[in-house]
């Protein structure tokens, strides 16, 4: 079996929180093909992406598909002189899934069985809000309730307001870029408002975690993360700072008391390798589709079984992103929760041919050959963004 294409599908949907996804399918010359995902924040990320992918699927014609490990260091090590973390890992780990859905089809297994079989039955999730119904504190408790009434155990939420939302509600390092990581008085006591009243309506049984989204300076995370400590018992602070200085999350680190979680900006092993030897996360949150895909994040995951370090896969775009982290999860003992976007997926159920089973809190996967999915190609077809 020889692969023959690898083509970028940027799709337009409003079952995306940035209204496109951007999915990879991987084809080979005896009919079988492979889906992968590679779904940024950014329309320029995801251009850009499309740009690189079909550089690399030029390189990959003819390789064997079954050469996993291989292709990834094939890939990887292309960019090595460029800066290999970023946009290059975020195309191996499309391929990679892809690769893997093949080969679970080539052998009649879900990727799991791959992987050292299962040792759980069903993946727990934790889950978000929809935070544009956050319209009056009886909407808050609405939207908590239905959560928690779902079967879910755990939430997740970022309670600081976006200063200058009237420029669409984008965070200020998406508009303008990083600038000063503050955070006011005024906005400081909403968040911890807003974080009681989850917290009270969700119940003591129920985790709530807070998303910082990598946005503050040291000395505002500090802050920020003792007022929700008060205010809500909260069980992990996420991103307290830009991911580019491990300097800057260990200060955070020594001077707070919530876990601290990190790692959707994790592109591959290395980059785990200075957080879990000097003590900085409490949790480790790998993103499939951009830490390296299936291969890498198996790996990942072993390093922090070494330490006891519980392992909870990002996830903020679509179902392949859901289902490639939870086929790694089925296999990993350290597990804690896998991310979803919303506590009812059915918003992907017109992207693929059979609807996700998150009953009671959890996902529980189908017994299907590979990723156990197939993506709706007649819709991708209909909603595909032309490039240039």
């Amino acid at each position: 079996m020889k692969i023959t294409s690898v083509r970028p599908w940027l799709i337009k949907s409003d079952a995306s929180y940035w209204g496109e996804f951007l999915f990879v399918e991987v084809t080979t010359d005896e009919g079988l093909s492979g889906w992968g995902e590679i779904t940024t924040t950014t329309r320029l990320a995801n251009r850009a992406l499309c740009t690189i992918l079909r550089q690399i699927g030029a390189a990959l014609m003819g390789e064997d598909p079954a050469r996993i490990e291989y292709l990834w260091h094939k890939i990887f090590r292309s960019f090595t002189y460029m800066g290999s973390r970023g946009a290059a890992v975020e195309c191996v780990s499309a391929i990679d899934i892809a690769l893997w859905d093949i080969r679970g089809k080539v052998l009649g297994k879900p990727i799991y069985e791959l992987l050292g079989g299962p040792v759980r039955d069903e993946i727990a999730l934790y889950t978000h809000p929809n935070q544009a119904k956050f319209t009056s504190k009886e909407a808050v408790a609405r939207e908590i309730r239905d959560i928690v009434e779902s079967g879910h155990t755990a939430l997740k939420f970022d309670p600081f307001p976006y200063q200058g939302s009237a420029s669409g509600g984008l965070a200020r390092e998406q508009r303008n870029g990083y600038l000063d990581g503050s955070m006011t008085r005024k906005d400081e006591r909403e968040a911890a408002e807003l974080t009681a009243l989850i917290r009270e309506t969700a119940g003591a049984d129920v985790d709530i975690l807070i998303d910082a989204h990598g946005r503050f300076d040291v000395p505002t995370a500090i802050r920020l993360c003792r007022s929700l400590e008060e205010a809500g018992q909260i069980d992990w602070f996420e991103e307290p700072c830009p991911p580019e200085s491990l300097n800057a999350l260990r200060q955070v680190r020594e001077k707070v008391s919530a876990a601290i979680s990190w790692g959707e900006r994790g592109h591959t092993k290395w980059d785990f390798v200075p957080v879990l030897e000097n003590r900085l996360a409490d949790y480790i949150m790998p993103d499939v589709t951009w830490t390296g895909g299936i291969t890498e994040l198996k790996k990942i995951s072993a390093l922090c079984e070494a330490y006891y370090i519980p392992v909870s896969p990002h996830d903020a775009a679509g179902p392949i992103n859901v289902v490639a982290g939870a086929q790694v999860m089925m296999t990993v003992p350290n597990f804690y929760k896998l991310e979803t976007s919303e506590w009812n997926l059915g918003k992907y159920d017109h992207l693929i041919d059979t609807p996700l089973d998150v009953s009671n809190g959890s996902l529980t996967l189908t017994p299907r050959p590979g990723l156990g999915v197939e993506m709706n190609r007649e819709y991708l077809q209909d909603h595909e963004i032309e490039l240039d």
